[in-house]
């Protein structure tokens, strides 16, 4: 059976598509084109999944069909001659934008699937990773590998298809960010990929030139965004009806006839050119200009012709041995048009295409198949003629814009219509269709791979890769040393060299060296790095305090008269024991438990070392209560989380031979961020530490920014009385960020810096980083949000095709190398993320939510782990150490050993309590999405692209803030975490924080008044 199909269509779910884009109405188009099998398009979209399940029912082995009584419905509107047969298979289109090989990707492919249950699958995986329900053509930041390892693993038979594949924005031989081999795009998946669209830009005769795409069968779509619109490019199939034997006649067997396309030159990306200077050339004249438009001096859109000849290895007129038929079509609204002169849309061109399919059937065929003889309007005949046999006008299209095919030459149609067809002077094939002569392929350089890591083998050359500054603190091997490092100046570089040093060059044992931190994420950093300078780098302890608390309990618990087996308590538990006791609603009573239990142990370390306690007194009843609660606990063989910091100071202040054992076995103290420490940490780490014992502490009181959750700066600032020995040694070079945003955060904290003379020096001067810092006054919430999205856009040089063809954004992009991954948004308050992230999840774009505030308070998560934790029997252990983390304080602590076991265990009660914008916040570093953050959740991160919101008095600093100096030093992590771009955004009055930058750090954006107004402009 020979068939027409389309297989790349888009619902009125995608964005910049007609609402007419519904099931009816495709089924209706398709009939009158004559299609047969037609793409769903969208089916990741909830709504149009929903809609297609409801219209939609089984037919061939992986197709669908209208349901009967819509389908009888839609042929009452067709004339008998549009009866035939329509099919429908699931498709969607993905838009993936990564980071490869320090390129930014912008990739878009097609899936298929054979089922609604394959769809399903294919939709959950990809709903964990982005926003679905804002596009019908979502973007995920995605590698293209990865998008085709889950259409795989989706069902038997799901495959993908690279889509439009030349366009030079969004496909995978693009020239803007796309790759030079198909197989390159796809790695070690790259056999799975059996066929390429080739876009409306290209068609079969130029590919041919590529003889890399021999192995992939060319097929071709209309890519269609409105139902008339449906089958401007199709392929021909002739197989039984079935999605499989459509799938194989593309893969390996026969069936595959060839593909129907508009002539090329009609695409909107055929020959290069600016089409905001009305700039068209062709690739000869672009490569003598370097590809620089003439007139604006910006650099032009690189067109698919172009791009062909630049990785073409044969000559125009090749034919492969297993290439299909081409042919070539113009939309028979089109043809209409030019003989009523009149618009392809018009109602004049609607009633006689009518009156055409009413004839002579539907559209492909009237076009490709029905004999020129029984075609009896001369016009409508003699422009079929021409147009089966390629005498066509060409007026190509470029960089977004549509080129035109005319069949009849200037005056030709001013003759009377009686007049016979032969006696037109028609011009011959060489002086209309555009020339495509070869131009010889460009050699490609090779890419250098990084260099594997190298563990070294002598200290000489270890130390060698540091500046001064790292290298005299990292030298440093006996007694106490406290290194002030600022942003950005190579903080976990010091620490980690300073370790590998201790080993390689002073043969300190590696068992007797133990780094402490805060999360999970940073020792697992401080490990990585480790191992690639030390091979006995997995001797040494490197872990967080909770972490090392429990080490200790463990080994321990017979003096501490617990089970050796014993668990943490997780929140439903710890709050059923204590409603035992009280009787009522224990909330409140567990907050006064945890700060009792801390200020007790403290107190008792305090008097251990001949000081006087700090705060308040603790009422004797609440002492009791602690009692009462701990004693509880034992007897199930559970502690509080809170029990792994007091439990080891009070035990470690009690019993000297205890402490002498641990300061034997840990010699070599490094702890980071000290400058983050509480009380109870701090008296942690004097027990372990004595008088004239090695302990390193680095950090940046400027960046003391926890006082919230106990942390007390203080402790940095008396370290030299502590240790009247130590050394001090500053860190001043900071590599992370551009000179003006180096300086920018100076100015910001000098005026209540707590580190004498503060200086930075910025040591990077980069291409692409932004001369000033961005300041823009917001009309409003909406408007502010509205002013982070666009920006975005404009970095990345638009994330859509509708942004460059609505001229939202040039395309040129700020640099190659972003991604969504490279760009935070940052505010002070969880609530102001709320309008950024709706719009960012109408414009589509993917992103991704982190706070530092508890996990456990919220009714969901409790609920999540009562249901895993307390009333599953054989819940695993990693589970329950999960449990412990969620009454955490660092969110990414808990979400860490939760998110892999609760997606699995429960995914549906997981998927819609931690989800992208619900309360409680996920945040994966190696995502490649948007992160939104709070200024404290930012601390320790860096991106080249940071947006700071809300910048506003009485936001920052907080009206209600205690200290303003420590609002300060949060305004100062914020600006220091941007790399190359800062943007920084408030409404109504400013902060006086923004006072300390001067013009000749800052830029004030004008005001936007509009979507359509897309470049920033300087007031």
């Amino acid at each position: 059976m020979r068939y027409y199909a389309d297989l790349h269509v888009h619902s009125k779910y995608s964005r910049a598509c007609s609402r007419d884009c519904d099931v009816r109405n495709l089924a209706w188009w398709a009939r009158r084109k004559g299609i047969t099998v037609l793409g769903t398009g969208d089916f990741t979209h909830p709504a149009w999944a929903q809609e297609l399940r409801e219209t939609l029912v089984p037919a061939e082995p992986g197709l669908f069909k209208l349901r009967d009584d819509i389908d009888a419905d839609v042929l009452r509107k067709l004339p008998p001659s549009c009866h035939g047969e329509v099919r429908f298979m699931l498709e969607v289109e993905i838009s993936t934008i990564y980071k490869r090989d320090d390129r930014t990707r912008k990739v878009h492919h097609l899936c298929y699937v054979p089922s609604f249950e394959a769809a399903e699958k294919f939709t959950a995986s990809l709903a964990k990773i982005g926003n679905l329900g804002s596009d019908g053509r979502p973007i995920l930041g995605l590698d293209s590998r990865d998008l085709l390892e889950i259409t795989l693993e989706s069902g038997e038979g799901s495959y993908l298809v690279p889509a439009h594949v030349w366009t030079p924005w969004f496909a995978v031989l693009g020239s803007k960010s796309g790759f030079d081999a198909v197989a390159d795009c796809y790695a070690d998946l790259a056999d799975h990929v059996f066929a390429v669209e080739t876009g409306l830009s290209s068609d079969p005769t130029m590919n041919w030139r590529v003889s890399s795409l021999d192995k992939y069968r060319l097929v071709s779509n209309s890519d269609a965004h409105s139902p008339p619109i449906l089958g401007r490019n199709a392929t021909v199939f002739d197989t039984e009806l079935s999605y499989f034997a459509l799938r194989d006649a593309l893969r390996d067997g026969p069936g595959y006839v060839g593909t129907v396309d508009m002539f090329p030159e009609e695409g909107k990306y055929f020959l290069d050119g600016h089409r905001k200077c009305d700039i068209r050339m062709e690739p000869a004249e672009t490569k003598k200009l370097n590809a620089i438009c003439p007139s604006c001096s910006k650099p032009l859109t690189v067109g698919v012709l172009h791009r062909i000849a630049e990785l073409a290895d044969r000559d125009a007129g090749t034919r492969p041995a297993n290439a299909g038929q081409a042919w070539s079509i113009v939309p028979l609204p089109e043809i209409m048009g030019e003989i009523l002169k009149v618009g392809p849309k018009s109602k004049a061109v609607g009633t006689a295409v009518t009156d055409l399919v009413n004839s002579y059937g539907p559209e492909l065929p009237m076009l490709m198949e029905v004999p020129l003889s029984e075609i009896k309007h001369p016009l409508v005949h003699e422009a079929i003629d021409r147009l089966r046999s390629g005498q066509v006008r060409c007026d190509p299209g470029f960089d977004g814009e549509y080129g035109t095919i005319k069949m009849f030459a200037p005056g030709e149609l001013d003759a009377p219509t009686d007049q016979s067809p032969g006696l037109f002077d028609v011009p011959t094939v060489e002086e209309i269709v555009v020339s495509r002569r070869g131009i010889k392929p460009i050699v490609e350089v090779p890419v250098e791979r990084p260099a594997p890591a190298v563990v070294y083998e002598s200290s000489a050359s270890l130390l060698d890769g540091l500046d001064p500054d790292q290298r005299a603190a990292a030298s440093v091997v006996d007694g106490q040393l406290l290194i002030v490092a600022g942003p950005g100046t190579g903080k976990t570089r010091t620490l980690t060299h300073r370790l590998a040093h201790l080993v390689l060059s002073q043969g300190v044992d590696p068992a007797s060296c133990l780094a402490i931190t805060f999360t999970r994420r940073a020792a697992e950093e401080m490990r990585e790095r480790l191992a690639s300078l030390v091979a006995s780098a997995a001797e040494m302890t490197v872990t967080t305090f909770h972490q090392f608390g429990l080490m200790l309990v463990r080994e321990q618990h017979d003096k501490l008269g617990l089970a050796p087996d014993f668990s943490v308590a997780d929140e439903p538990t710890k709050i059923a024991v204590l409603r035992e006791i009280i009787g009522e609603e224990p909330r409140r009573a567990l907050q006064d438990i945890s700060r009792a239990k801390r200020m007790l142990a403290a107190r008792m370390a305090a008097a251990a070392a001949g000081e006087l306690p700090i705060g308040e007194e603790i009422d004797g009843d609440l002492i009791g209560l602690v009692e009462r609660f701990d004693k509880a606990l034992h007897s199930k063989d559970l502690v509080d989380f809170d029990d792994l910091l007091t439990m080891p100071v009070t035990l470690l202040s009690r019993q000297i031979d205890l402490v002498e054992h641990y300061r034997s076995r840990f010699t070599y103290i490094c702890v980071d961020e000290y400058q983050d420490v509480d009380e109870l940490q701090y008296r942690l780490l004097q027990e372990l530490t004595p008088p004239t014992g090695n302990l390193c502490a680095i950090g940046d009181p400027d960046q003391a920014i926890y006082s919230f959750r106990g942390a007390d700066v203080g402790f940095f600032l008396r370290f030299q009385r502590d240790f009247p020995t130590a050394r001090t040694v500053h860190l001043t070079r900071n590599y992370r960020s551009s000179p003006v945003i180096v300086a920018g955060a100076v100015a910001a904290i000098k005026p209540s810096t707590l580190v004498a003379d503060r200086e930075l020096q910025a040591m990077r001067s980069e291409p692409g980083d932004r001369s000033r810092i961005g300041i823009y006054p917001a009309a409003s919430d909406e408007s502010e949000a509205e002013f982070v999205v666009q920006t975005i856009e404009e970095l990345l040089g638009g994330s859509s095709f509708h942004a460059h063809d609505s001229g939202r954004v040039s395309g040129d992009g700020v640099e190659g190398g972003l991604s969504f991954d490279d760009i935070a948004v940052l505010y002070r308050t969880d609530a102001q993320a709320r309008p950024v992230m709706e719009t960012l999840s109408r414009e589509g774009l993917p992103f991704q939510k982190r706070s530092h505030n508890r996990l456990s308070g919220h009714p969901g998560v409790q609920e999540l782990l009562r249901h895993m934790v307390v009333d599953s029997p054989n819940t695993p252990a990693l589970l329950k150490r999960a449990a412990q983390a969620v009454d955490s304080p660092d969110v990414q602590d808990a979400l860490e050993l939760l998110a892999p076991l609760a997606a699995r265990l429960a995914p549906d009660a997981f998927l819609a309590e931690l989800s992208l914008g619900a309360e409680v916040d996920t945040w994966d570093p190696r995502a490649n999405r948007i992160s939104l953050l709070t200024l404290h959740a930012a601390k320790g991160l860096e991106f080249p692209v940071v947006f700071i919101v809300g910048c506003s008095d009485q936001l920052l600093p907080m009206r209600w803030a205690e200290d303003v100096s420590e609002e300060r030093r949060l305004f100062f992590v914020g600006v220091s975490r941007a790399q190359k771009h800062l943007y920084i955004s408030h409404r109504d009055t400013p902060s006086p924080f923004l006072k300390t930058l001067g013009p000749d750090l800052a830029e004030q954006l004008a005001g936007r008044t509009s979507r359509k107004s897309r470049q920033l402009r300087l007031l």
